[in-house]
């Protein structure tokens, strides 16, 4: 038990202090296995890179790549042109571009962070001359971008699959509707203050230009259908899916975009991509050994004793849950708490009878929650950077779209149904 408490507490020390996560899981973890528990260098060598040698990983930096290529290639310009012409009209149309363009971009890059560079970067400085508040440009740049890792494909739902042994084929699938939804509902909260704020409306585009940009957008739009058409089909696994979605991008940014057109432009997409790739992996690779060190020490054990000293009520139990996870949410990167806490809580959630797909759906949705929840809020800090403003201005703007991102958690937790409909139409559950 006092290992299990200097493993908790010093992580959580260290992040507070400013270390990396993959900083602060490393020594923690370190210290406890050679300091505590006298675990040969041998041992801990081993579990850290057992949490990077598994095949199916490989689809993390192909689809990352990928995500790099339409961008660099002019994939997300054209994302925003074509979203302009669906909903560019209506009030406040610059918003709802930024979400429904989050939509078909998390169908390609499966990351949020790479959402909110990508499309913040074209988007906020747009809506900030337009006359819309910068706090409120970065809010719903960052609380769209968290689309990315719920439709799929998603690295997140990779990750988890991964730690869980689940169907990741299955997780992209159960993933799909919840991620509309949660696109819609953010929609239906821009159009309350848009109408509410009197925002302005984008130019109006005749049906030239719409069949135009639909021209443009269509080599894009390509991609998510071959990759997730490939996967959910059965022509494809999640790798091989990847690989050939990475081999697209790339085609596409330098034959068909052409933003792709030097080797400085194909440099910048490999280095970039690298350079994620490897922030991703260390921290997963540090986190294995974290999350093993937890299950040697009883975390599970522990964590279902108290909980069901509290109630054995299945609702109650999957709140409990999402309590934990937000909190975790608000610490923790989304892949490092999956790869953490998930060994934990995922027996918790079996013990109920709670489905493995199910309950990985609301694990991402909730983490997603997270990257927009401070002090870490990746994706939030990062469109208050791209907006130049403080954090204050946006999380004042951010409270409309916090409570539809938790009735569309609460839907998914409570309603299984909406995660394992489109499994079930597919016989696959």
């Amino acid at each position: 038990m006092t290992n299990l408490v200097v493993l908790l507490v010093m992580f959580f020390v260290l992040a507070g202090l400013g270390l990396p996560i993959a900083a602060s899981l490393g020594i923690t973890s370190v210290f406890v296995a050679l300091v505590l528990q006298d675990i040969r260098v041998a041992v801990i060598v081993q579990r850290i890179f057992s949490g990077i040698d598994s095949f199916p990983l490989l689809a993390i930096p192909l689809f990352v790549l990928a995500g790099k290529a339409m961008n660099v290639g002019g994939t997300t310009d054209r994302i925003v042109t074509f979203s302009n012409a669906i909903v560019g009209r209506v009030r406040g149309g610059l918003a709802q571009i930024n979400v429904l363009a989050s939509m078909f971009f998390g169908g390609i890059s499966g990351s949020a962070v790479a959402d909110t560079s990508s499309i913040g970067g074209i988007l906020i400085p747009a809506m900030v001359k337009q006359g819309y508040g910068r706090g409120f440009s970065a809010a719903v740049t960052a609380f769209s971008s968290v689309v990315g890792p719920i439709i799929p494909p998603s690295i997140t739902m990779v990750v988890y699959g991964i730690t869980t042994g689940a169907s990741i084929r299955q997780l992209f699938i159960g993933g799909a509707i919840p991620g509309v939804i949660y696109g819609l509902s953010l929609m239906a909260g821009v159009a309350y203050i848009a109408i509410r704020e009197g925002f302005p409306r984008s130019a109006r585009l005749n049906w030239k230009e719409k069949l135009r940009s639909l021209g443009e957008v269509v080599w894009a739009l390509v991609m998510p259908v071959i990759v997730v058409g490939g996967v959910v089909s059965g022509v494809f696994t999640v790798t091989e899916s990847a690989a050939v979605a990475a081999v697209y991008a790339l085609f596409a940014g330098v034959f068909i975009y052409r933003g792709i057109n030097s080797l400085s432009k194909l440099r910048e997409v490999v280095v970039s991509s690298a350079l994620l790739v490897a922030s991703i992996m260390i921290v997963i690779a540090t986190a294995k050994l974290y999350s093993w060190l937890l299950v040697i020490n009883h975390a599970p054990m522990v964590l279902s004793e108290a909980i069901l000293a509290l109630t054995t009520n299945p609702l109650v139990v999957l709140l409990l849950i999402n309590v934990l996870l937000i909190v975790i949410g608000m610490f923790i990167e989304a892949n490092a708490a999956i790869v953490i806490f998930v060994p934990v809580l995922w027996p918790v959630a079996a013990r109920f009878g709670i489905d493995i797909i199910h309950f990985g759906v609301i694990v991402v949705v909730n983490l997603g929650l997270g990257l927009v929840t401070p002090p870490v809020g990746l994706c939030l800090h990062l469109a208050n950077k791209i907006a130049g403003c403080n954090l204050y201005d946006s999380l004042r703007q951010a409270r409309w779209f916090f409570v539809a991102g938790v009735i569309v958690l609460a839907a998914v937790t409570y309603w299984p149904r909406m995660v394992l409909f489109l499994l079930e139409l597919l016989s696959m559950r």
